[in-house]
């Protein structure tokens, strides 16, 4: 290990190996655990950063389907308003002569638009819900860690 505070020690056949003293047992400790809360962090920003990014990735198809769905539905209305026009003409009476009436054209483009919006927020939503607000690998980690160091102080 580079990181080992306590130089090799070689015994003859007649000496003792010396133990390192207690100081150096607690720094070996001390460091130790500093090591591990900088990897926790580590990991925890990576894993926030992750999350960010899906988050967006989620937002935006969300942000850009909303326009889509307010058109879409405001041609719809345009198109409700022709057809009741139009179910109104007295009978016989023709003023239009284009094979789709002027409330199914505007149906038609409606629908377009619903249904390119549509796709976009459900793009959105499905991508958000796999954002997750807590960084379940970290805690995780974070668990393993705190159960390993209440297993090994002494009692």
């Amino acid at each position: 290990m580079a990181n080992n505070p306590y130089p090799p020690v070689e015994a003859g056949p007649d000496q003792r190996v010396a133990e390192p003293s207690l100081t150096a047992t607690m720094k070996g400790i001390l460091d130790d655990a500093l090591e591990l809360i900088r990897q926790q962090i580590a990991m925890l920003k990576a894993e926030v950063r992750s999350d960010i990014h899906k988050a967006i990735a989620g937002a935006i198809p969300l942000i850009c389907g909303v326009a889509p769905m307010l058109l879409g539905g405001l041609m719809l209305c345009f198109a409700l308003v022709h057809l009741l026009h139009w179910a109104t003409l007295p009978a016989g009476t023709a003023i239009d002569a284009a094979r789709i009436p002027l409330w199914g054209c505007y149906a038609i483009v409606a629908a377009l638009f619903l249904l390119i919006g549509g796709s976009l927020l459900g793009i959105g939503i499905y991508r958000l819900k796999r954002v997750h607000p807590v960084p379940q690998e970290s805690v995780k980690a974070l668990e393993e860690n705190i159960q390993w160091l209440m297993n090994q102080t002494p009692k």
